[in-house]
């Protein structure tokens, strides 16, 4: 084992020599590391875990110090301890980590038929401990907290091997381990139940008895309470197995001597008399109404013991859980399946009822759920009421004091639940549905486990049991795309695995081939006839959902992303925001989306067809209005955002109302932050529009795009937007679409490097354009300088730059003044004059003040700093450097962080600090590779070194400074 938690913590090599790990705190940073494995820890969660809420001026100093050691020890371990935002993340295989291993075993046992291979599967887990878990870590309170949910971990896993050694018949085998369990916490009283369950299958039943007693007196002096259902039924099961056995030995007395030798006992004077056996009361009837279990089920194992932790036998939630989901997606299936393997736990009866809230024919009523319940509780045809109500009082006082585990099927709503409910404590109840009764959640206490779809290899399994797995084996590909194609969606998976075993001369792929059809993708999913289909499992919630959401559903087809946010919605529903959000509820509670992130919603495939075939339904004009509904408001809210990047961006303005809401950008962080999220949606928006005829909205996407792309990094996702923007402009004619299209594509290619490419789009812009079109022909002039920088033609760069800010002065526009100003200062630092570049930069950042995280203002800080450090005031120059560092990392802007790093690493390697150099490089050169552009960081020492026999500091060695 490589990492050991189960004890003191401990590290062993792959050779099984201990490695050591120095310190109480290093070893705390690894077992946290360990229990996160493959996942990135938070740096303030380390934080915690070594000083709690009082970390030292230098924890973060002192942390990376552990991390340094930590990387030495772990060489040859067969774990890597990684940099991850944001903290650390160790990878490696999760077996070799003890804790991790002894809980898979226990997962696997959960999922386990048999109780002897589930026994030996959690006594191999058993045996993994070797103390206290964690036993020498600091003394904090999370420190604390892993090593009590490890510890947890094992007195579960020990309950769980008990229970079933007691089903085997071999209980006495678990009192050692129990008693010793029960002395280090007397106060569980699962495990103390367990116990008595166990003393009393050995024949110690004075012993059961004893433990009974000691654990109720304990209850009542700590904690004021009496024992609960768990300890009170283990007890009636001990007196009541002890009853019968008195009573068979009462009525067999010749078995037993008397005073006067063998026979009868009779009472005469001088012998005991022997009792006579007391009538017992008809017993009253067990209550089984649970459905056959499903056959070919796969998975779910952590929802099982979920259900177990919240509604079994010995649970330690409060015994009401809600399992909701999408149509399809095995919501009763699990709850069936569970329910008959806890049905051990509730003696006096199961109950079960479909209360079809979503069937077309309306949902059942709850007086003939009642009914059905208390006759399956005994009670007589002649006592059960008329009156719904009556019912419900009646089925409250039955359950009162029985143990019965009641499944509620198909809820609509919550009132389809009330009067439903059992009384008692020592009952369970779960309902499933494909809302999320929230509102159950929140006035009953009910515990909701949100069941999504199947993870992939548990959806192959469902193949491989329908079809064998011989089948599904010989095409491993095509097996992979039908589970996708199906959504991973069990109902799906079984109607395809049902068509091809009807079809045995069909291959995987053959359906794969009619499945990927999305046009008649809902139609291949269904049985002959219809019956059972993936459409008719949506379309039984869609008359459920109000109006709103009705056409939100359907209009969402026009969303090109994977995700939508609730100003899309409104921009689709022609509303604002609160009434978008008052449509997305209902389909996130009926689960026809989901909300994987805080205000933004996806689908999964088969909704977004089902959508798609309502959208068909709606009128040509209402389906054509939506798309420019979305598209427009797209065009303002990334206006809205470039203007975060340069102030005086002039948005655009659509035609009619324009959206009724918008995004909040309220700083450079959130405004990139939205610029990710949305950028998918754009892009898919240019290439949509422009093959629906869209013309002018695609290329005034790709143009808005493409400046967010800009601050991202994305040098090819920027290029290839423009191509198809360019293509768009072509196809619209207009003179403006294509003079700003050519100029931005030759921006972006003289970025990305083809500068051969870019010219001629670049003086095409210009030639198309005069003065007249002010600040259209600027932008021209200003791209056309940049590419004859990039080309080695300075002076050319220096005259295109000067007549594009004599036009500027002239004019009093400025929506471009700080991109030609700051482009400016950089051709005349490639020049080397110094003075005008430095002028230059100043009178950009004096124009940028009040937004001094602009890309210009960032330019522009670059070019001073490069000026400053050529006139030889390397103080200043630092200054400027590390100012502007600090206003990249603050607005996430890559490409500008990326480069200003690489420019410092000059600056630094000309002062003689070669090591911070070559740190800032490292790191420049981490920025270009993660977003797709690894030439820079390869170029870095070309491009920074001067030309031989030149000073540090003589701007010829930067005459292919990146300008565009």
């Amino acid at each position: 084992m490589g990492i050991r938690l189960l004890g003191p913590v401990e590290l062993r090599l792959t050779d099984g020599e201990a490695a050591g790990v120095g310190g109480a705190q290093r070893r705390a940073v690894l077992a946290l590391l360990a229990l996160e494995l493959g996942r990135a820890v938070p740096v303030e969660r380390f934080f915690e875990l070594l000083w709690a809420d009082a970390p030292p001026t230098r924890a973060r100093a002192a942390l990376q110090g552990h991390v340094a050691a930590l990387r030495k020890v772990l060489a040859g371990s067969g774990f890597t301890l990684l940099t991850r935002s944001p903290g650390y993340q160790l990878t490696g295989e999760p077996g070799a980590v003890d804790a991790l291993a002894a809980g898979a075993l226990a997962a696997r046992a959960a999922t386990t038929a048999d109780d002897a291979a589930a026994a030996a599967l959690l006594q191999q887990a058993l045996r993994l401990w070797r103390g206290a878990a964690l036993a020498d870590l600091p003394a904090t309170p999370l420190c604390a907290a892993l090593a009590d949910r490890l510890d947890d971990t094992r007195t579960e896993t020990l309950t769980a091997w008990a229970g079933r050694q007691l089903r085997l018949g071999q209980g006495h085998t678990a009192v050692p381990a129990l008693e010793q369990s029960v002395r280090a916490d007397g106060l569980r009283e699962p495990t103390t139940a367990l116990l008595m369950r166990c003393l009393h299958q050995g024949g110690r039943g004075p012993d059961a008895l004893r433990v009974y007693h000691r654990a109720r007196v304990r209850l009542d002096e700590e904690l004021g309470v009496t024992p609960g259902p768990a300890l009170q039924a283990a007890l009636t099961a001990v007196l009541t197995a002890d009853r019968v056995a008195d009573r068979v030995a009462e009525q067999s007395p010749t078995d037993r001597p008397t005073a006067q030798g063998s026979g009868p006992a009779t009472g005469a004077p001088g012998m005991p008399a022997v009792p006579m056996p007391v009538p017992v009361p008809a017993a009253v009837p067990v209550a089984g109404q649970l459905p056959s279990p499903p056959r070919g089920f796969v998975g779910r194992a952590t929802e099982d013991g979920w259900l177990d932790q919240q509604c079994g036998p010995d649970r330690s939630g409060d015994g009401l859980a809600v399992v909701a989901g999408p149509a399809g997606v095995g919501k009763t299936a699990l709850v069936v399946r569970w329910a008959h393997r806890a049905a051990a736990g509730f003696p006096d009866g199961r109950l079960f009822a479909d209360l079809r809230g979503f069937d077309p024919a309306g949902p059942g009523d709850p007086g003939q759920v009642l009914g059905g319940f208390l006759r399956a509780l005994g009670v007589p045809e002649t006592a059960i009421p008329e009156e719904r109500d009556a019912r419900a009082a009646l089925f409250r006082e039955q359950t009162g004091r029985r143990r019965l585990l009641v499944v509620l099927d198909n809820a609509r709503c919550v009132a389809d639940v009330a009067g439903l409910l059992p009384s008692g404590p020592g009952c369970a109840t779960v309902v499933t549905s494909r809302n999320s009764l929230e509102d159950l959640v929140v006035t009953d206490g009910a515990a909701l486990l949100q069941l999504d779809a199947l993870p992939a290899g548990d959806a192959r399994r469902l193949l491989e049991r329908q079809l064998t797995a011989e089948r599904v084996g010989a095409e491993p590909d095509a097996a992979g795309r039908l589970v996708g194609l199906c959504d991973r969606l069990p109902l799906a998976l079984r109607i395809v695995a049902a068509r091809l075993a009807a079809r045995p001369g069909w291959r995987v792929a053959d359906l794969v081939e009619e499945l990927s059809d999305e046009r008649t993708r809902l139609a291949s999913l269904g049985t002959p006839g219809g019956v059972t289909s993936v459409r008719t499992a949506l379309s039984l919630t869609y008359p459920h959902l109000p109006d709103g959401a009705r056409s939100l559903l359907a209009l969402l087809t026009v969303h090109p992303g994977a995700e939508a946010d609730p100003y899309a919605a409104a921009a689709l529903l022609g509303t604002d925001a609160a009434a978008a959000r008052q449509a997305l509820g209902p389909l996130t509670a009926h689960h026809l989306l989901t909300e994987p992130s805080p205000g933004r919603f996806g689908r999964h495939d088969l909704v977004r067809l089902y959508g798609a075939e309502l959208f068909e339904r709606l009128p040509e004009e209402r389906r054509r209005q939506a798309f420019r509904n979305l598209a427009d408001y797209e065009l303002v809210a990334a206006g809205l955002a470039v203007q975060r990047m340069n102030p005086f961006h002039e948005p655009f303005r659509p035609a009619g109302p324009g959206p009724l809401a918008l995004p909040r950008l309220a700083d450079a962080p959130s405004t990139l932050a939205w610029c990710h999220a949305e950028e998918p949606v754009l892009r898919a928006l240019v290439t949509a529009a422009t093959d629906r005829g869209e013309h002018e909205r695609a290329w005034r996407l790709a143009r808005v795009t493409a400046t967010l792309y800009y601050g991202a990094g994305r040098v090819s996702d920027r290029l290839g937007c423009l191509r198809i923007g360019l293509r768009a402009a072509r196809l619209d004619g207009g003179r403006e679409g294509l003079a700003a299209m050519e100029a931005a594509t030759a921006c972006a290619l003289g970025s990305a490097g083809h500068v051969a490419e870019a010219l001629p789009l670049a003086a095409q812009a210009v030639a198309r354009t005069t003065p007249d079109d002010g600040d259209l022909h600027i932008h021209a002039l200003s791209v056309r300088a940049s590419m004859a920088a990039l080309s080695g033609d300075p002076a050319g760069a220096d005259r295109l730059s000067q007549a594009a800010l004599d036009l500027i002065r002239a004019s009093g526009l400025r929506e471009h003044a700080a991109t030609v100003l700051s482009n400016a200062a950089a051709v005349k630092v490639v020049l080397g004059d110094s003075a005008a570049a430095l002028d230059h930069a100043r009178e950009t950042r004096a124009l940028l003040a009040d937004n001094p995280t602009a890309n210009a203002h960032l330019w522009a800080m670059v070019s001073e700093a490069l000026a400053l450090q050529a006139l030889g005031e390397r103080t200043a120059a630092e200054r400027v450097w590390r100012e502007a560092l600090r206003l990249c990392r603050s607005t996430g802007n890559v490409r500008l962080h990326a480069l200003t790093r690489r420019h410092f690493a000059g600056f630094l390697a000309g002062t003689g600090r070669a090591d911070e150099a070559r740190e800032h490089l490292r790191v420049a050169g981490e920025l270009y590779t993660a977003h797709g552009d690894a030439r820079p960081a390869e170029e870095l020492d070309r491009l920074l070194a001067p030309p031989p026999g030149a000073a540090a500091d003589d701007p010829r060695g930067r005459r292919r400074m990146r300008i565009a």
